[in-house]
């Protein structure tokens, strides 16, 4: 039987998961055989795995800590808001329906079994489990039934550390609250407290320290200190979106073009990037490689004052597509957006202006990922209220249809892009690979312009042919495609931020990569190894998990899981 160690939490946004992912990663380097665990995650990051099963974006990336294989076992249950408390529920990887909230507390005790079986199965795998918890274990109104913090502690017998967080302060209150609000059998859980996202000079927390001992026994397993990483993390309380201090914000771009011999100036240039955030996005993780891109300045918005003039817009998945694009035209994005894309096709076309539009000097590229891919469609239809049911129309500037199905799809993809025209030339015959979860099913409907059939067989506007079949739509400035993780891939990337370059019309050295690029030859891409999003993840879990050997008390963490 495996041994376990629990992370608890005084709060949502004290650090759990990427506690739990440096604890795994530790504990990995160390020789033991890990995995970790999280009975129940609200998310809208989601992650499909080799097997087609969906589970929380967070475990997947504690399992990379880990070294292995993601799977569904690491989180048995995920629960994705879809609004006015309603959510829909995955079980074992696979969707199990919508449910309000009253309604999923009447038969979460009924779903123990899965759990413990699922955890069981890893315990069979590894030696040492690594277990989140979700939330406070001490909200006393969810204490009965609790198997997400000290319900599943007693069932698999798990000690605890309890994290708090000093970045809003209070944190000695969080923590001696929290504490004092658990039943004795549950304090005798926590083994040790942990101070997160400490930011100052140790030496002046000290006293605190010894003051808390007046109040509590328990001792501290360690102090963290305040870390920015480039992992993915829970989408609620992000500070990407939150406007905290993670978050990228507008830069006015620069003036005048880059010289071409110039390599620090080259290298200062900014693209950037505007990503909607819409109320109900999901998997924003997949624009993470983008944020590690140097000289790419990647910011979230939601209306339009916050949008600047972005070299590429991005719309993001949602759970609930429907609900975000009426939101999308309310907040009169969706009529700027049209206003864009109007201006792109008529320049295109040979105008110099739109009437009552005014000019737009670097009219952006257009791009939309599951949900934003059917946005950027002629309608949606919801026949079967599998989202918010009825139909809507999109935002038209992509010749699809798409209608939502019962059933959800889930499966990881991979193959190549097709010869792509006109602004995406330079993204031609690409590797690309990801994964798709989606209700919709995404009919092309002809190219405004031309033939519905190519001579390579594929749809006129087809972006990818994959496994499976061919995925997308790209008509002018906009590319719409199912694929979730598609900036994983170093070589789309990359080419995608050369061809923004390109069109913003400066010229860079990109070192790092080995990749040559200037506006007289962007489509040539000299020989290198960009880093695959894998390797930069790989890399950021190792500075974690060396930053938590110096401020952790390993001797206490070893003792509490028994070793």
């Amino acid at each position: 039987m495996a041994r376990n160690l629990m992370i608890q939490g005084t709060m949502s946004g004290a650090g759990k998961s990427i506690l739990t992912a440096g604890i795994l990663r530790v504990l990995r380097q160390d020789g033991f055989r890990v995995a970790p665990f999280k009975s129940q995650n609200m998310a809208l990051n989601s992650f499909v795995t080799r097997d087609g099963l969906e589970m929380g974006r967070a475990q997947a990336v504690q399992a990379a800590a880990a070294g292995i294989e993601p799977s569904a076992d690491m989180n048995p249950i995920l629960l994705k808001p879809m609004g006015d408390a309603v959510s829909e529920v995955i079980v074992n990887g696979r969707s199990i329906g919508k449910m309000r909230a009253a309604d999923y507390y009447r038969v979460k005790k009924s779903l123990v079994p899965q759990i413990l079986e699922a955890y069981h199965r890893l315990e069979e795998q590894a030696e040492i489990i690594v277990i989140e918890g979700a939330g406070s274990p001490v909200e006393i109104n969810l204490r009965e039934g609790d198997f997400v913090n000290m319900g599943l502690a007693q069932m698999v017998d798990a000690p605890v550390l309890l994290a708090g967080n000093i970045d809003p302060g209070g944190v000695f209150a969080q923590l001696l609250g929290t504490v004092q609000l658990m039943r004795p059998e549950e304090r005798e859980r926590v083994k040790g407290l942990i101070i997160n996202k400490f930011r100052g000079d140790v030496r002046l927390l000290e006293p605190g320290l010894s003051m808390f001992r007046e109040y509590c026994d328990i001792p501290f397993a360690g102090i963290v200190p305040w870390l920015r990483l480039n992992l993915d993390e829970e989408d609620s309380l992000s500070d990407k979106l939150s406007g905290g201090s993670g978050t990228t914000r507008f830069k006015p771009e620069q003036e005048g073009p880059c010289p071409a011999d110039s390599t620090d100036a080259a290298r200062s240039v900014t693209i950037d990037i505007a990503v909607i955030r819409l109320p109900y996005m999901s998997n924003y993780t997949d624009f993470a490689p983008l944020e590690q891109e140097e000289g790419v300045n990647l910011y979230y918005v939601s209306k339009i004052s916050e949008m600047g003039m972005p070299d590429l817009i991005l719309l993001p998945g949602t759970r609930n597509t429907i609900e975000d694009l009426r939101w999308l035209k309310k907040s009169g994005l969706a009529r700027w957006i049209d206003r864009l894309a109007g201006y792109h096709r008529a320049r295109n076309a040979g105008l110099q202006s739109m009437p009552e539009e005014g000019e737009f000097p670097n009219a952006p590229l257009l791009m939309g990922i599951c949900g934003g891919y059917q946005m950027l469609g002629k309608r949606i239809l919801d026949p079967f209220s599998s989202e918010a049911g009825g139909a809507e129309e999109g935002l038209d500037l992509l010749p699809v249809e798409t209608v939502f199905r019962e059933e959800k799809l889930t499966k990881q993809s991979a193959g190549r892009t097709c010869l792509l025209a006109g602004a995406w030339t330079a993204l031609s015959d690409l590797p690309v690979s990801g994964y798709e979860i989606h209700m919709g099913e995404t009919v092309y409907l002809g190219d405004p312009d031309g033939d519905r059939i190519r001579q390579d067989g594929l749809p006129a506007g087809s972006v990818f042919a994959k496994l499976g079949g061919p995925d997308g739509a790209v008509y002018d400035n906009a590319l719409g495609t199912y694929l979730h993780g598609i900036f994983d891939e170093p070589a789309f990337r990359k080419a995608l931020i050369a061809l923004l370059r390109d069109r913003k019309g400066t010229a860079v050295l990109e070192k790092d990569a080995g990749l040559f690029w200037s506006a007289a030859n962007s489509n040539t891409i000299a020989a290198g190894n960009p880093q695959s999003a894998r390797q930069m993840q790989d890399r950021q879990l190792d500075i974690l998990a060396s930053m938590l050997r110096e401020s952790l008390d390993w001797k206490l963490i070893y003792k509490a899981i028994g070793i």
